[in-house]
């Protein structure tokens, strides 16, 4: 709960700042949002067993929520837009309530989803790879999908690894969870946009 509000913090930021650069170059920008978070993710791995990582893992998650900045400048255009982002937020805590539930259960063990694990994100970093460069609203929708499954996965494996003893290192846990959900709210929140989202 403590990674979210520097997400707050980051997201409100976001919403006043002009992310115009980024549309003036949407692949560079992309590539280098791609670099800087990837960048402290090995950071944070790295720094997983000391007081820094716990430092690095705030700062990270402040900076994911700058980012959420452009997507909820446009969400908030739309005349629904903030019921959109409410829903968006209520469907991810409600997702996750509902898989930490089952996989801190006990009775079942998620550790055969590691190689689904693997696979998915191989093929979901290809396709966001080629959609930088395709730019086909299909098929951002369908990884928008992918996404919201794949990490919905990711939870129950992570959290099942928690509760079974196999992941001793609760940064690297709350860093997956956290990236897991901040990636069902995105991803959630465009589909709403895109289906349900009312313009004036």
């Amino acid at each position: 709960a403590l990674t979210l509000i520097p997400t707050m913090v980051g997201a409100m930021l976001g919403i006043n700042l002009s992310f115009a650069f980024m549309r003036a170059s949407p692949l560079m920008s992309a590539l280098g949002m791609m670099a800087v978070i990837y960048g402290l993710f090995f950071a944070v791995e790295t720094n997983r067993n000391n007081s820094l990582g716990v430092a690095l893992l705030l700062g990270l998650t402040f900076v994911m929520g700058v980012l959420l900045g452009p997507l909820l400048q446009v969400a908030l255009k739309l005349s629904n837009g903030a019921q959109l982002v409410g829903v968006a937020a209520g469907g991810t805590a409600i997702t996750f309530f509902v898989l930490a539930g089952i996989a801190s259960s006990g009775k079942r063990d998620f550790s055969n989803l590691s190689k689904f694990l693997t696979v998915g994100a191989v093929v979901l970093m290809l396709a966001v790879v080629a959609n930088l460069f395709l730019q086909l609203p299909a098929l951002h929708l369908t990884l928008c999908a992918g996404f919201i499954l794949f990490s919905s996965a990711l939870i129950l494996y992570q959290v099942n690894d928690v509760v079974n003893g196999g992941e001793t290192s609760y940064v690297s846990a709350t860093l997956s969870i956290y990236v897991s959900l901040y990636n069902i709210f995105t991803s959630l929140l465009q589909l709403l946009m895109a289906f349900g989202g009312e313009r004036d």
